[in-house]
């Protein structure tokens, strides 16, 4: 379970209810019936109207991306790549066959098979990379949902404030309940700021983020494959993986013997 995301959900709750008991106000305003029906039943209308049913029966999906921790490691994927590279400058393209069959990952193994039937760099790459862009768009259009959720939810605060608004000025002539009846219909705007820009919208980037992790992991595969199939060296190979990702390689032989030395 990703813990950070529970992390910053809580301090934001934090965040809230601290303030409103620092400045004085009482925290039981917030058990509002109209201003939760306002923003919420909002939220799933404003979304309902923008997406199809086909799209939105992903967000429970989608939710589960969110909450898990996917690890993508590129250290042993540019090794792999390196170790099949040895193969088929060793034993030919077509030895990677037996390599191919025992691979875990699909989108290398879908590779490796392009390669192994002869199939020309242009076509691989142009192949591999439409399986990449596809991949990409369904992705940042299903973080959309987030995002349409998260922009609407501040202006559904709004809305939720005027209706408050609307029946508190409607009862002047009960002065003593004109106060309480303005802070709470303050209570949707509340809301609606605090689930857009703390709550939805940052879901939405977290999705983006976590895609452009796949994404980046999918593109070493696609170079790496060009590379094998074009026959070049695995040093070779290996610098240009690493030049692609964030990710410093790790000094195997150095980490060893600073081992050794702590032992000794």
């Amino acid at each position: 379970m990703d813990f950070f995301l529970l992390i910053g959900i809580i301090l934001g709750f934090i965040a809230i209810t601290v303030g409103m008991v620092l400045k004085g106000a009482s925290i039981a305003v917030l058990l509002n019936p109209e201003a939760m029906i306002v923003i919420f039943v909002g939220i799933i209308a404003a979304v309902v109207n923008s997406y199809p049913s086909s799209e939105l029966k992903k967000v429970p999906k989608m939710l589960l991306i969110l909450i898990k921790v996917k690890k993508f490691d590129n250290q042993k994927l540019i090794s792999k790549i390196v170790e099949l590279s040895n193969v088929a400058r060793r034993d030919g393209l077509l030895a990677l066959e037996s390599q191919r069959e025992g691979l875990e990952n699909p989108f290398l193994e879908q590779g490796l098979e392009m390669v192994i039937d002869g199939l020309g760099e242009k076509q691989i790459r142009e192949i591999m990379e439409n399986e990449i862009e596809g991949i990409d768009e369904r992705h940042r259009k299903n973080a959309g949902i987030f995002k349409t959720a998260g922009t609407t939810s501040p202006t559904l605060g709004v809305l939720g404030a005027v209706i408050g608004l609307i029946g508190a000025l409607g009862n002047l002539n009960n002065v003593s309940a004109l106060g309480t009846s303005i802070s709470s219909a303050f209570v949707a705007t509340l809301y609606g700021i605090f689930f857009g820009y703390v709550i939805l919208i940052p879901f939405n980037s977290r999705l983006l983020v976590k895609s452009e992790k796949e994404i980046e992991h999918l593109t070493l595969i696609l170079e790496g494959v060009i590379a094998i199939q074009s026959g070049a060296s695995a040093n070779s190979i290996e610098k240009k993986l690493y030049s692609l990702t964030s990710e410093k390689k790790l000094d195997i032989k150095k980490d060893s013997a600073n081992e050794k030395k702590k032992e000794a």
